[in-house]
């Protein structure tokens, strides 16, 4: 076996072994709890309970655009940007709210209730209760771009429409993966049902 060929043998390998342990890790890194109401052919309805977010609001519509920079805001709260230097576990999904300004979201860990948490040191994230909520949640997998949200974002607003629900306020992306995640990515479009 020549160099070149052990090095890309020894390569893939750890590449597997490194997308394995990626989705191991996202198995285990705590979520949102929410029951499901009803699966249907195309999307499911789900009940969500109640949660606290830090949230940032972003000027730029693009999901390409700012979701980088919102990420950024609001990680950083996590990361120890608050008034208690106080380090707070990542979750998933993060969530982007798409309208005429886009919103993302961390949610945070089921152990901290509202008036637990540490004040943001960045006047540009909010911390916020998010009331139980009942959406339509269509999920697909790989990267995804603005074009990809908004093609899914109409699918499942025809699916909810043919169903007769009405819905409420705009559609939220959620993003499960690791960027280098590359297999078995997951992100959902959501939409809150009257």
């Amino acid at each position: 076996m020549s160099r070149l060929s052990y090095f890309l043998s020894v390569t893939a390998v750890l590449f597997i072994l490194s997308q394995f342990f990626m989705a191991y890790r996202f198995s285990k890194t705590e979520s949102p709890n929410y029951t499901v109401i009803k699966k249907y052919e195309d999307f499911e309805l789900r009940q969500y309970e109640s949660m606290v977010v830090a949230q940032t609001v972003m000027k730029n519509k693009s999901f390409v655009s700012s979701s980088e920079e919102g990420l950024k805001t609001v990680s950083g709260y996590i990361d120890g940007n608050n008034s208690q230097n106080k380090k707070i576990a990542m979750t998933t999904p993060v969530i982007m709210e798409i309208g005429e300004k886009n919103k993302m979201a961390l949610v945070m860990p089921k152990e901290h209730a509202l008036e637990n948490l540490p004040k943001p040191n960045s006047n540009k994230v909010e911390i916020i209760k998010v009331l139980p909520k009942k959406y339509a949640v269509l999920t697909f997998p790989g990267y995804t771009d603005d074009k990809k949200i908004e093609r899914y974002s109409k699918k499942l607003l025809k699916y909810v429409r043919n169903e007769g629900f009405q819905t409420i306020g705009n559609v939220h992306f959620m993003g499960y993966s690791d960027p280098w995640q590359v297999i078995g990515r997951k992100n959902e479009v959501a939409i809150e049902i009257k």
